[in-house]
C-alpha cells in the first residue's frame, strides 16, 4: 500500500491475547470467568494522516490491507476487516473526533487457536485511536464497544470476557470477573514449580460459522423454559442444579446438558479462585480435567484432537491437569506441567499427536501478563 512508504508512527499499541483458566461459555450466560492476558499479542503502529475520513490499515503478518472511508462504513466480505470496521462503527457512534489515520499491525497470536486474536485486534485498535485522537473513552468503554463490534460486524454473539481480559489484565494475576455485574477481583496466580503450557491442535475454528451461536441460543431456550417455573430467573447464573432437575421433563436432553454444564462450570470458577488463593495445586488440576469432561460430553464443543491431547496428559504424574481452552472445536489445550518435565511431555505429546492425526503439534509456554498498553512515539518537546 502506498502510505507505507512515508509512514511515521506516532503511537505504538500492544494488545494481548488471553487464556481463560476456567469458565468456558459462562460469560454470555452472565456467569463467572477466570481469564488473564498473555504475552502473545498484536502490535499496532498508528499515525494521523491529515485527512478527514480516509483510513488505511495494513497487516504485516498477512501482507494485506485495505482503505476505508469513515463516512461509508459497511460490513466486508473479508472476515478480518470486519473486526476493524465494527470498532470504527462503534467509535463513530460515541465521538465526532475520529479523523483519517493509517495503521500497520503485526501479530504473533495464532489465529483460530482460542487465544482471542479477535478481541486483541478490536481492543488494540480502539485503545490506540482513543489515545491518538483523545476520544475520551474509558477502558470499560473500549471493552464494551469492542464486544458490540464483534456482535454486529463479525457476527459472533460473544460475552464480554475476551475484551475485558485483553484490556484489564494485570501481570501475575487472573481476573475473577462477574459477567453480570462486571465486578472483578485480581487473584495472584503462583503455580510454581508448574508452568502453563499450551498445545495448539492446529484445528482452526470460525466462531461465526461454528456452533458457538447455537450454544448461546440453546442456553437461552433453557432459561426461557426454567423461567416458567422460576419467574425471577433471567440467566443460568441464577439457576441451581436442583432447579434444573425440577424442570428436566420440560427440557430436551441436549438443552438440559448445556444448562447443567454452565451451572457446574460457574461453581468450578469459584472453586478455582479459592484453590489459587490457597495454592492447592492438585485441586487446580482436578478442576481442569472436570471442566474438560463437561466441555466434551455435555456442552459438546470439543473435538477429537483436543480430547486426544487431554486424555494423553492424564497418565503423567508431572501434569496437574488439562482442558480445551477457548470457544471450542479446536484451538489449544491448556496444560499445567511441572517445569522439569515440560520438554519430555511436549516431545511425547507431539510424537503421539503426529502419529494419530499427522499434524505437527505446536507448543508454547504462557505467563499471565498485563493488558493493552500504548506508547507515544512523538516527543512532547
Amino acid at each position: 500500500m502506498q502510505f507505507i512508504k512515508d509512514f511515521t508512527s506516532e503511537l505504538k499499541v500492544v494488545s494481548p491475547g488471553r487464556i481463560n483458566l476456567i469458565g468456558e461459555h459462562t460469560d454470555y450466560n452472565m456467569g463467572y470467568v477466570l481469564p488473564t492476558a498473555i504475552e502473545k499479542n498484536i502490535t499496532f503502529e498508528l499515525q494521523k494522516n491529515g485527512s478527514k475520513d480516509t483510513c488505511n490499515v495494513y497487516s504485516k503478518t498477512f501482507d494485506t490491507g485495505f482503505e476505508l472511508n469513515l463516512n461509508r462504513i459497511a460490513r466486508s466480505n473479508v472476515e478480518w476487516q470486519n473486526y476493524i470496521l465494527g470498532v470504527l462503527n462503534e467509535i463513530l457512534k460515541r465521538s465526532d473526533k475520529l479523523k483519517g489515520f493509517d495503521c500497520i499491525l503485526e501479530s504473533n497470536l495464532p489465529t483460530g487457536s482460542g487465544l482471542s486474536s479477535s478481541a486483541a485486534l478490536e481492543c488494540g485498535l480502539a485503545y490506540g485511536l482513543n489515545e491518538l485522537f483523545d476520544l475520551g473513552l474509558s477502558k470499560l468503554d473500549i471493552v464494551q464497544l469492542s464486544q458490540t463490534a464483534e456482535h454486529t460486524y463479525a457476527g459472533t454473539q460473544c460475552g464480554i470476557m475476551d475484551q475485558y481480559a485483553s484490556v484489564m489484565s494485570r501481570a501475575d494475576h487472573v481476573i475473577l470477573l462477574d459477567c453480570l455485574s462486571l465486578e472483578s477481583n485480581y487473584i495472584p496466580i503462583d503455580l510454581n514449580p508448574y508452568k502453563i503450557i499450551l498445545l495448539n491442535t492446529k484445528v482452526s475454528h470460525n466462531l461465526a460459522t461454528s456452533e458457538y451461536n447455537v450454544r448461546k441460543q440453546e442456553c437461552e431456550q433453557g432459561v426461557s423454559i426454567i423461567k416458567n417455573k422460576y419467574p425471577k430467573v433471567d440467566s443460568l447464573r441464577e439457576v441451581t442444579q436442583e432447579m434444573l432437575a425440577n424442570c428436566k421433563n420440560e427440557l430436551s436432553q441436549k438443552v438440559y446438558n448445556r444448562c447443567s454444564f454452565i451451572i457446574s462450570e460457574n461453581q468450578r470458577v469459584l472453586q478455582m479462585a479459592d484453590a489459587l488463593r490457597l495454592k492447592e495445586h492438585k485441586k487446580v488440576g482436578d478442576l481442569l480435567y472436570d471442566a474438560h469432561e463437561g466441555i466434551s460430553k455435555l456442552y459438546e464443543v470439543s473435538c477429537p484432537e483436543s480430547d486426544f491431547l487431554v486424555n494423553f496428559s492424564r497418565p503423567f504424574d508431572t501434569v496437574l491437569g488439562a482442558r480445551q481452552t477457548g470457544g471450542g472445536f479446536g484451538g489449544c489445550t491448556l496444560n499445567i506441567v511441572h517445569a522439569d518435565a515440560v520438554y519430555d511431555f511436549v516431545e511425547s505429546a507431539a510424537k503421539a499427536y503426529k502419529e494419530k492425526f499427522n499434524i505437527d503439534l505446536e507448543s508454547f509456554q504462557v505467563e499471565p501478563s498485563g493488558g493493552t498498553t500504548a506508547i507515544s512515539l512523538i516527543s512532547s518537546n
